[in-house]
């Protein structure tokens, strides 16, 4: 297996990852879960959640677990909560809808191809923005394996995602909850009341909630910041809200989709500054710290070494074969490697490759994620427990 650079982190997938959350909840709620051969409860969950017949899984977006650590003073409920497993690993790349699928799945990024925040879609020059997804093309399609959500469902158990109403029914929603009951959200306080009540509703039941303000938070004005440590006291709020309002028969299990860095003006690679990185480029996907390049025919092997040269240290450049069995996005499935680039690029240190001309708003973002630095891919697994377990 590729030996990755000084400081990237292959996920540990099937050992402690975010695939493996939902499948351990399932599994100790008396789902058997298929996850294409890796093991159903690899965090010991059954035992952690000690007889739950409720579990509520809450995911907030952003939320690294050493971002969590360096200011546990903003936030004493998510600090004084147990870890049954630890930290555990984001997928690659570590980016939003990545890790949503992921969780939703069960399965690691190769096995359900939603394997980017932008990706190409092969054989039709085009690319797909799975944030601003809806049915082009049709989630179902793209994503054809079950989720951990609509298993849960065949087999009787009640499941509901709790999520801003914005989101219902689009592509990454389908992608990642489809199986679920879906309930829309209007705020951080409706949140918290909505989780509970579907708690409430039925004697056991898995009940899945998402909050994502305090991602965006970070990405526009950085994670050193005055805004994100308030935004983090609000999550620390309403998650109090929640382990106060729980059954005493249910348990609360909170992780997250990423961490996230300050990346600083001046260790930003810009592609429209640097012709080198564009020649021979059909599209260029991904993210500023997890690209993929798309080249022309035939100039595959000439774009890679250029991005080679000119990233020199800044980034794990690697062709598809390569990055492929490295490992880091699980096992592949041959069908769906196309979305991954000729060419993949994952930062280093503090680095960012923008694009200023092609993505404007992207490129002037003060925090980022999607590589495979500690800060992006270690998240928390957190567990409160109701007063009767």
């Amino acid at each position: 297996m590729t030996v990755l650079p000084d400081g990237l982190v292959r996920p540990a997938y099937g050992d402690r990852t975010l695939a493996d959350v939902l499948p351990g909840v399932a599994t100790a709620l008396g789902v058997a879960v298929d996850r294409a051969g890796l093991p159903p409860d690899p965090l010991g969950l059954t035992a952690a959640l000690g007889g739950a017949r409720r579990v509520a899984v809450l995911l907030v977006d952003g939320l690294g677990a050493q971002l969590l650590r360096d200011h546990a003073h903003l936030a004493p409920t998510l600090a004084a909560l147990t870890g049954p497993a630890g930290d555990l690993d984001a997928p690659c790349p570590s980016t939003t809808p990545v890790s949503l699928t992921t969780l939703g799945t069960g399965v690691p990024p190769g096995g359900h191809g939603v394997l980017g925040f932008v990706t190409a879609v092969p054989g039709e020059d085009r690319l797909l923005n799975h944030v601003a997804w809806t049915d082009d093309p049709d989630p179902r399609d793209w994503q054809p394996r079950p989720t951990v959500f609509e298993q849960a469902a065949a087999a009787g158990l009640p499941v509901t995602a709790v999520a801003p109403y914005a989101y219902d029914g689009s592509g990454l929603s389908t992608a990642a909850y489809r199986g679920a009951t879906y309930s829309g959200t209007v705020s951080a306080g409706d949140l918290s009341a909505v989780l509970l009540q579907s708690l409430a509703l039925a004697p056991t039941g898995l009940v899945y909630g998402y909050t994502p303000e305090l991602d965006l938070t970070g990405h526009v004005r950085g994670v050193d910041s005055d805004s994100w440590r308030m935004q983090l006291a609000l999550v620390d709020r309403l998650v109090e809200q929640v382990v106060d309002g729980l059954p005493d028969d249910a348990a609360l299990l909170v992780t997250a989709d990423h961490g996230m860095l300050d990346v600083p003006a001046h260790t930003r690679v810009d592609v429209d500054d640097e012709p080198a990185l564009l020649d021979g480029v059909a599209l260029l996907a991904g993210e500023p710290r997890a690209r993929y390049v798309h080249a022309v025919p035939g100039a595959a092997a000439d774009v890679l070494d250029a991005w080679r040269g000119v990233l020199g240290d800044r980034a794990w450049v690697a062709g598809r074969d390569e990055a492929v069995a490295s490992g880091v996005f699980g096992d592949v499935d041959a069908a769906l490697a196309g979305r991954i680039g000729d060419v993949v690029a994952l930062a280093r240190g503090p680095w960012a490759i923008t694009a200023s001309g092609t993505e404007p708003g992207p490129s002037r973002l003060a925090a980022y994620h999607g590589s495979l630095t500690a800060a992006e891919v270690a998240i928390p697994l957190l567990l409160a427990r109701g007063r009767a377990l």
